[in-house]
């Protein structure tokens, strides 16, 4: 059984997940043989419910986690940041994907997404049009604390979506 390691809290990070030295956090890394692991699906969900503990959400109370793997199986975490502004909100699959872009990463398996509602909440529009043109065959599992996970492609979630070919 492979070794478990502990994220910077001391709690679990995963099944075989390593932390990984980095300046500003430790990030989770899958080895690659694992991406589609059961295993690997249930650690990035229970990232996902980790990271949405640090949300911002005074006008909501909605906490909402993102873990987002890239194709090398590093996971990259965001939680959602409301603000008084509503359009100034950040929502938690956008702050992952800004974290995984501004480390070079611009390649993805897989989003684990988990949200405090009992019912799931799907990812919006403005953050489906981000991750699409990143990942279009991107996979995406969302769960909530009342709702089991459950899987969708982003290309479903997203038909006729703006692609960087379209405006050339």
């Amino acid at each position: 059984m492979p070794r478990i390691s502990r994220s910077r809290h001391g709690r679990p990070a995963g099944h075989n997940v390593r932390a990984m030295s980095h300046p500003h956090e430790d990030r989770l890394r899958i080895p690659v043989a694992d991406l589609d692991s059961e295993a690997t699906r249930e650690a990035l969900a229970a990232a996902a419910r980790g990271v949405a503990e640090h949300a911002y959400s005074p006008y909501s109370e909605v906490r909402v986690g993102a873990a987002l793997m890239d194709s090398h199986g590093q996971v990259f975490l965001g939680c959602n940041v409301e603000n008084a502004s509503f359009g100034a909100t950040i929502c938690a699959e956008r702050a992952a994907l800004v974290a995984a872009v501004s480390a070079g990463s611009q390649r993805f398996h897989s989003l684990s997404l988990w949200a405090s509602p009992k019912a799931r909440l799907m990812p919006c529009g403005m953050c489906r049009q981000m991750l699409v043109e990143f990942a279009p065959d991107l996979i995406i599992e969302v769960t909530s604390s009342g709702a089991p996970r459950e899987q969708y492609r982003l290309r479903d979630l997203l038909p006729g979506a703006v692609r960087a070919e379209h405006l050339r």
